[in-house]
């Protein structure tokens, strides 16, 4: 049976990309390192993940799971081969506990190689710090996102997960955003991906796909490759995957 890895994508606040960063990390684990992948969405309050995979109005949801409508399997959708997530609903009609997320996960123990969970900026964070095995910190490089995610690495510290690094987005190299040091200084752990700033991103999220899929040539998919060899441990296979979105 294959080790299932969970790892949590989170984030102080909204806006740096966090959703965004967790797709196009699957489908370059999916379709560049070949493991199966499945992406969840944890920001139960204000989701959007199936839009970037192309849905908009799921049927089944991890609210309906967690509501316990439905059964987690149901809740699945495929998004290519190896490569599938689970919504969450963008109205509920009620509040939901998410007391069970972490349990309701261990049903795809040994059917992925990789659970991503995009988690919500808020108090609801603590649901997908309980049910990871690691964490990545998004963040972008100026001082107030900087400064608020402190407070994010000393939740993942005190939850004793483990924090693999920090990714930074939306990077312009302009001289009003900190630099790398002194972002790696001020929260302690080291950037493992320097994300740039690339308008094709706002032509994948219309489209419905990842950018790393649209765009397999250009200089953020390469860094979206980097940035998950740091997390397999694997150097890219020299075989690519016969997976292709055209």
């Amino acid at each position: 049976m294959k080790r299932t890895r969970i790892i949590g994508i989170v984030s102080v606040k909204g806006g740096v990309g966090k959703t965004s960063i967790t797709s196009n990390l699957g489908a370059v684990l999916a379709k560049n390192f070949g493991k199966k992948v499945l992406l969840v969405d944890a920001n139960f309050s204000a989701p959007n993940l199936a839009m970037h995979l192309g849905v908009v109005q799921p049927e089944v949801t991890i609210h309906h799971v967690l509501d316990g409508k439905h059964h987690i399997f149901t809740a699945v959708h495929d998004f290519e081969d190896s490569f599938h997530f689970i919504p969450a609903s963008l109205y509920y009609p009620k509040r939901v506990s998410y007391d069970s997320f972490k349990s309701k996960l261990k049903h795809f123990s040994g059917k992925y190689d990789y659970i991503l969970i995009d988690a919500s900026p808020s108090q609801e964070i603590s649901a997908t710090l309980d049910a990871a095995d690691a964490l990545l910190v998004v963040l972008s490089p100026d001082f107030p996102t900087v400064s608020t995610s402190v407070s994010t690495v000393r939740l993942i510290e005190k939850s004793k997960k483990q924090l693999l690094g920090l990714v930074l987005n939306r990077v312009q190299k302009k001289s009003f955003e900190l630099k790398r040091k002194e972002i790696e200084d001020t929260l302690g752990y080291s950037v493992l991906a320097t994300l740039p700033e690339d308008q094709r991103m706002f032509h994948s999220l219309a489209a419905m796909r990842p950018y790393t899929l649209l765009y397999p040539q250009r200089k953020l998919t390469e860094k979206y490759i980097a940035l998950a060899q740091h997390v397999t441990g694997e150097t890219l296979p020299k075989v690519r995957s016969r997976w292709w979105p055209f």
